[in-house]
């Protein structure tokens, strides 16, 4: 039920879900200098044209060929791959389906582009590729029946490293070598996937959670006849809660050094490990919340990504420099310092061969831009401007589990205002100063709009995030609860006004809480969520099952309180709030089914609701589509919420 699977072309918004839907051959000659995405009526409400607005993403490019890049926009009204020649400024659209793509890459020579076919939204397909300067779409790599993507890595030979995963097999891991019918080198039923191929192809990185934790993966590095070189497992086969993640490995042909995400000082942070010695080489970063990194093209130096409280910057960090191991400071003579970016939110970056640092920035109030530490934005999407929204403030309340961080965005006028709680899915995600033309909306329609980054919620420590165990859901709600009595007292929000609302996780969460909370919420809207938790269980994607034992602790047979406790049909009789719900009919992560049976038991009682079925999986990258739901949401909560008593008048 966790909805942060991201493509190599990095999608423009870092809370939009990645899903592909059905196939159709390549745009080919489409220019995206010439899409229709600029033809817009300036008579549009504001909250429409930050929907409509053409956008982009960070650029992916070819490793072995850096003006060669691929992108992810919505220009034509649908989020699609773009190829770019940077060389020659060429761009054409090189995906064109009913419903969008957004998982791709590059082959490092450039030459082909890999795309993800599933079937309308279900995200159980193959890997389709196609010439970088266009041409006929092809099956990537024959032999490979269709499955969820766990990860991929392209040789420079042309050998791929495919990571599937299976209702019926679990997780596997193959080498596909050109003309070859692909070798199966890893089987096991918990959740697996491709980390990385060496620069090489030598090695192949996999995480694991064989040990039946799928929150903390463990790291083995094989050859490519599936032979074990070396294990990195922080777990201690399960006992602790200790992860790792691959980075990558070092962009050096004969570097076995692998950059590696661990947590063994209550956060995330990176470190240097070489498997073929054993050796682990620490980088004591001196920097506050979560550390992410990657290799600068030479392997000279990392680009170092920090995320706090909300916010996020980037740092470049030597190698060579003295003291390049481990740096507790920065200025002259240390090995970290500043890439300087604006405060907001950095949702990408990559390090070019030039040195210049690329990056997808935005804040609540700006809309995201590609820029360059050269000064220069990297590439402008054609027609007019999304409008701009408010700023976000920072509230810090007290809570059950310690200091819980919320954002907040007020609209014009004197509160007490009407109140929408957003709430962030994952569960293992968090909100952040980042432009999000759905709170923008909101705040447009005289609502104020608060996000919690409760219990689970990423960039607060390892601590904060892996609370979230056993009372799932409920643990999530204290937290949520204790925000909304600050917003009360604090006199921002109505508390007859209050709207609990949410995708995915968050949708969950806003089921769960209108039967737990029902004198609370007046509204709940509640998109692709978990409705009926055994019900998910038994018919989510294989990964899922996994997470969610993981989170409850065993199976709905083996901890069947926790399943009942923690399922909002539990409660369903108890909701008091006018409900709302959307969901899509072929969604693999929480399915049609539960929801289905959640509905009919408000059907039964005869209780106030509307539900919205649309033809794809967890979510839209069809622009239009986007737009009908948020105003479907708009118009079932101001119908049932007034924005014009006490306060807080909009627009509708």
């Amino acid at each position: 039920m966790t909805n942060e699977t991201t493509g190599s072309a990095q999608a423009p918004d870092p809370n939009h879900p990645n899903h592909q839907t059905s196939s159709s051959s390549a745009a080919g000659s489409v220019s995206f200098a010439g899409s229709t995405g600029s033809a817009v009526s300036a008579d549009l409400p504001d909250w429409e044209k930050r929907f409509r607005a053409p956008r982009i993403g960070l650029p992916d490019w070819a490793e072995d060929a850096p003006d060669r890049s691929l992108f992810v926009s919505n220009a034509t009204g649908t989020f699609e791959l773009y190829a770019w020649d940077r060389g020659t400024g060429a761009q054409r659209q090189a995906t064109d389906r009913p419903n969008g793509t957004t998982d791709g890459t590059l082959s490092p020579d450039g030459a082909w582009i890999w795309w993800f076919s599933d079937t309308d939204g279900d995200e159980f397909g193959v890997w389709m590729r196609q010439p970088f300067a266009g041409g006929p779409d092809e099956p990537a790599t024959p032999g490979l029946d269709s499955s969820y993507p766990a990860g991929l890595s392209i040789g420079r030979d042309g050998t791929a490293v495919v990571g599937r995963s299976t209702d019926d097999d679990g997780s596997t891991v193959h080498v596909v070598r050109p003309g070859e019918p692909p070798v199966e080198i890893y089987r096991h039923r918990e959740s697996a996937g491709v980390g990385d191929l060496s620069h090489d192809g030598a090695l192949i990185a996999i995480e694991h959670t064989e040990h039946g934790d799928a929150m903390h993966s463990a790291i083995r590095v094989v050859r490519a006849d599936g032979s074990t070189v070396a294990e990195l497992d922080d777990t201690n086969g399960g006992a602790e809660e200790l992860g790792l993640s691959v980075m990558g490995f070092a962009p050096v042909d004969g570097d076995a050094r692998l950059l590696v995400g661990h947590q063994r000082r209550g956060r995330w942070e990176p470190m240097i490990w070489d498997p073929l010695t054993g050796v682990e080489t620490p980088l004591d970063i001196d920097l506050p919340g979560d550390v992410g990194a990657d290799w600068y093209p030479d392997g000279s130096a990392l680009l170092v990504e920090h995320e706090y409280q909300a916010r996020s910057e980037l740092w470049r960090y030597d190698l060579r420099a003295p003291g390049g191991g481990a740096s507790t400071a920065s200025g002259p003579g240390h090995p970290l310092s500043r890439v300087d970016t604006p405060a907001g939110t950095v949702s990408g970056a990559t390090a070019r061969p030039d040195g210049t640092v690329e990056f997808l920035w935005s804040s609540a109030a700006q809309p995201p831009e590609v820029r360059s530490t050269s000064g220069k934005v990297v590439l402008d999407p054609p027609g007019f401007k999304a409008p701009g929204s408010v700023p976000v403030t920072d509230t810090w309340v007290e809570g059950p589990g310690g200091r819980i961080h919320a954002l907040v965005q007020r609209p014009a006028g004197e509160g007490p205002f009407p109140t929408i709680f957003d709430i962030h899915g994952g569960p293992t995600w968090h909100d952040s100063d980042s432009f999000a033309s759905s709170p923008a909306a909101w705040v447009d329609h005289g609502f104020a709009v608060v996000r919690v980054n409760y219990r689970g919620s990423t960039g607060y420590g390892r601590a904060w995030t892996d609370a979230l165990k056993h009372r799932v859901g409920l643990i999530e709600l204290e937290d949520i609860d204790a925000v909304r009595e600050w917003a009360v007292s604090s006199g921002l929000a109505d508390p007859k006004r209050l709207v609990l609302a949410g995708g995915s996780w968050g949708g969950y969460l806003t089921l769960l809480g209108l039967g737990t909370q029902p004198e609370v919420w007046a509204v709940g809207l509640a998109a692709v969520p978990v409705a009926d938790y055994v019900t998910a269980y038994n018919d989510e994607m294989e990964a899922l099952k996994a997470m969610d034992r993981t989170l409850l602790g065993g199976t709905p047979e083996e901890v069947p309180d926790r399943f009942e406790a923690s399922s909002p049909l539990t409660y369903v009789d108890k909701v008091r709030a006018p409900v709302y719900i959307s969901a899509g009919v072929n969604d693999p992560r929480c399915p049609i089914r539960q929801v289905e049976n959640y509905v009919e038991r408000l059907e039964q009682r005869d209780h106030p609701h509307e539900v919205y079925r649309y033809d794809a999986g967890h979510g839209s990258l069809v622009v239009e589509e986007r737009i009908k739901q948020v105003r479907l949401e708009l118009e079932f909560a101001q119908r049932h919420v007034s924005v014009t008593e006490g306060g807080g008048h909009g627009t509708a």
